[in-house]
């Protein structure tokens, strides 16, 4: 029998379509990821959290409007770099004109880049080809 010798690489990349479904499914692979790289404990379900948010912001706000409404079947990419000290999680959707900002006191919603920015030590957004990326930096040691 034959062994093989699988060698961790440290990134994780997948694309998912635009829908509640696939908003799911980012956080649930995401936290299969997190596993299989040893990253438990406060520093995962903080790293989940932040998959959560940022999925379910790419599906709400990211997806492109069509002629009828929204065009279902836009993807969205989620990718996830494992660093010696943090998780880098990155989010893309193809709406480069609808850039996230927290709000102060929102009146429905909008808590969710608080949670972000109070769960990692850095988030942002960068600008694509087409669209944009949410990224933010989670630490793998508890604040």
């Amino acid at each position: 029998m034959k062994s093989e010798t699988s060698t961790p690489t440290g990134e994780f990349t997948l694309r998912l379509s635009s829908t509640r479904r696939g908003a799911r499914l980012a956080r649930l692979l995401a936290v299969q990821q997190l596993h299989d790289w040893g990253v438990t404990g406060s520093p995962a379900e903080a790293a989940e959290l932040v998959v959560a948010e940022l999925a379910a912001n790419a599906v709400r706000h990211g997806r492109v409007p069509g002629r009828h409404g929204r065009v279902p079947g836009r993807d969205f990419e989620v990718r996830m770099e494992r660093g010696e000290e943090h998780v880098r999680i990155e989010l893309s959707d193809a709406r480069g004109e609808r850039r996230p900002a927290p709000v102060g006191r929102p009146d429905e919603g909008g808590y969710g880049l608080l949670l972000v920015a109070a769960l990692a030590t850095a988030w942002g957004v960068k600008d694509r080809c087409v669209g944009k990326t949410v990224w933010a930096t989670v630490p793998l040691t508890p604040r």
